[in-house]
């Protein structure tokens, strides 16, 4: 069990660690690591001993993909915590193989919905359901960028992220199209993103629906969080998966939300291109061939998230096939999953440009020149770095440098400017929800430490 030597305090007061020149690029030779101990200190103070929470009260347990991203950050300064931050996450996992979004390994009444709320009988308590499934691209990173040491660590779980692999390719796809259904908003991280607007026009409130009462708006401002309407909804949607014992096939086809999720969708695609190459690094060659047919599968899958008539992939209803009419952030993650067409990406390259244009600070949750964008709402038009890491490396890959150096030069700005906070206004660039949070922290330094190297290389 890891437990932090001495608590050090993290604050939002960042040391200045870049210039930018009048172009927006940064002056990279001040770069050095005394800059990097605020977010360090920042992951510390969120440290529980063994994992991580994602800010202090606001979410005061471990979740999936923020203990992803925050292990990446940890490696840069502790190689065997930044594993243990995995290995403890994926001690969680269902027999099934699902890595669920919350595991509760200690009780916090300041928390709702808490274990007793989702009922899954699993030990430790966990939620009902999963989140975008970022590990085996975290996991490949780290191995890239290490040693032995961590090709060691990553052969001891490979087996645990072919089994989560496995669990979504058959939970979320059991008819094998190639389309990856989610069962409820929170499962795509975006948690009430106006994409799930559409769904949720079906999901009915009953009236016995069960007393609560939330805990996020004693924290964050209403203005900053979901709806009531919404809450409301999210939580009859658990109830229906308590009421079916958390069976997942059965949930898929009868339960009263399935979207498709073009971030779920594009994580999940390049996780599986991610799982592939490290299944040959780690030579792991009897397990290529299942991969290979689950990224043939969702490729194709993806066409089905084209919305011809705007140009853009998008969120769609998988029981009315309709539409969301949004470019989002998670749109932006085709880049990242080389998802479509030479046409196809020329178009996404056109929205991006058009919709950094719009806006102070990249890349905004929801197009903020749609009539639905809200500035300062959670997942309706505020940043997140994290999006920005994965939205930055696939447009890089793309070969959209100009694009993705503007992501990344936006993702410095947000921070040293306005903290560590868990999301931003892509207009003002303020700092919004839980502050002194775990992944932004994650993301800046490990966007630091890239930088670090490249000037190393570049002047060696």
């Amino acid at each position: 069990m890891f437990v932090v030597d001495t608590p050090l305090q993290g604050g939002n007061d960042m040391p200045q660690c870049f210039d930018f020149k009048a172009d927006g690029t940064v002056h990279r030779e001040h770069l050095t690591a005394e800059h990097q101990q605020t977010p360090i200190n920042i992951i510390k103070n969120n440290d529980r001993g063994g994992y991580t929470v994602p800010t202090n009260r606001l979410y005061p347990y471990q979740w999936n993909w923020d203990s992803g991203f925050t292990a990446l950050g940890i490696w840069h300064f502790s190689k065997w915590r930044a594993w243990l931050e995995i290995t403890s996450l994926l001690g969680a996992q269902w027999e099934d193989g699902m890595v669920p979004h919350i595991i509760f390994r200690r009780n916090d009444p300041d928390y709702f919905p808490g274990p007793d709320v989702w009922k899954t009988n699993t030990q430790p308590p966990t939620s009902g359901h999963s989140q975008p499934p970022v590990l085996a691209s975290i996991v490949l990173q780290m191995v890239r960028m290490g040693s032995n040491y961590d090709k060691k660590k990553a052969k001891q779980i490979f087996s645990r992220l072919m089994s989560y692999h496995r669990w979504f390719a058959t939970n979320r796809d059991p008819l094998g199209t190639g389309i990856i259904g989610i069962i409820h908003p929170w499962e795509s991280g975006r948690d009430n993103c106006p994409d799930w607007d559409i769904g949720l026009k079906s999901v009915d409130v009953p009236d016995d629906l069960m007393h609560y009462q939330r805990r996020d708006t004693s924290h964050v401002d209403v203005n900053q969080r979901p709806t009531q309407e919404q809450y409301d909804k999210f939580i009859a949607i658990v109830e229906f998966g308590q009421k079916a014992g958390w069976n997942h096939k059965l949930i898929h086809n009868d339960g009263p939300f399935l979207m498709a999720d073009p971030g779920v969708q594009f994580i999940f695609l390049r996780a599986n291109k991610d799982l592939f190459e490290l299944a040959q690094l780690l030579d792991f060659t009897d397990e290529l061939k299942e991969i290979q047919d689950w990224i043939e599968l969702l490729t194709k899958g993806c066409e089905w998230l084209w919305n011809d008539s705007i140009g853009s992939y998008c969120a769609r209803d998988i029981k009315s096939g309709t539409f969301s009419n949004a470019t989002t952030n998670a749109s932006m993650l085709s880049f990242f999953a080389g998802a479509g067409s030479k046409v196809q990406k020329e178009s996404m390259a056109h929205h991006c440009n058009r919709i950094l244009s719009a806006c102070s600070y990249g890349m905004p949750s929801w197009d903020p020149q749609h009539e639905e964008f809200e500035s300062k709402r959670y997942w309706r038009g505020p940043v997140w770095l994290v999006m920005n890491h994965m939205i930055a490396i696939g447009l890089q890959d793309s070969g959209e440098s100009g694009l993705a150096e503007r992501i990344r030069n936006d993702t410095y700005r947000l921070v040293e400017n306005n903290g560590m906070a868990e999301y931003f206004d892509p207009l003002d660039g303020t700092g919004l929800g839980g502050m002194n949070f775990s992944w932004t922290a994650a993301i800046y330094l490990n966007q630091c430490n890239d930088e670090v190297a490249n000037t190393l290389d570049t002047t060696q």
